[in-house]
């Protein structure tokens, strides 16, 4: 039997960590508007593959704040910037500490070795304006 899966309760809107941070506003706005045009493609497979990134990151056996840290780690490692501003942003609207997002990045540049180091500083950067 698949366990039960359940939309995350965030702590904090999108509005609300982008007027907290400019970083992320200017993130989530070019994200969005970019979306759009993707939106009008209408492209069956992307959509398929949007239902399944929307439903493998629902709270299940694991919380989503966890899998929001286990995609940080990954998203470091492979160096997308956007991908990591995503995760971030995600997981301090689930609640996630800046000490678990640190150790998180720990782990990115442990397995994806010193050419992490540049998208590292820039999660920084994101962590600092959310965190202080």
């Amino acid at each position: 039997m698949s366990p039960e899966r359940r939309e995350p309760t965030y702590l904090y809107t999108e509005r609300q960590v982008a007027d907290k941070s400019s970083l992320a506003r200017q993130f989530l706005d070019t994200r969005a508007r970019l979306n759009e045009n993707v939106n009008k493609a209408d492209n069956f497979l992307l959509n398929r593959f949007y239902n399944i990134d929307h439903n493998t990151y629902l709270d299940g056996e694991i919380p989503s704040k966890y899998k929001e840290l286990m995609g940080l780690v990954i998203s470091a490692g492979l160096r997308c910037d956007d991908c990591i501003y995503y995760h971030v942003i995600q997981a301090y609207r689930l609640g996630a500490n800046r000490a678990e997002q640190e150790e998180s990045l720990n782990v990115a540049v442990v397995v994806g070795g010193s050419i992490v180091i540049p998208h590292l500083r820039r999660a920084y950067a994101l962590l600092s304006e959310l965190y202080g």
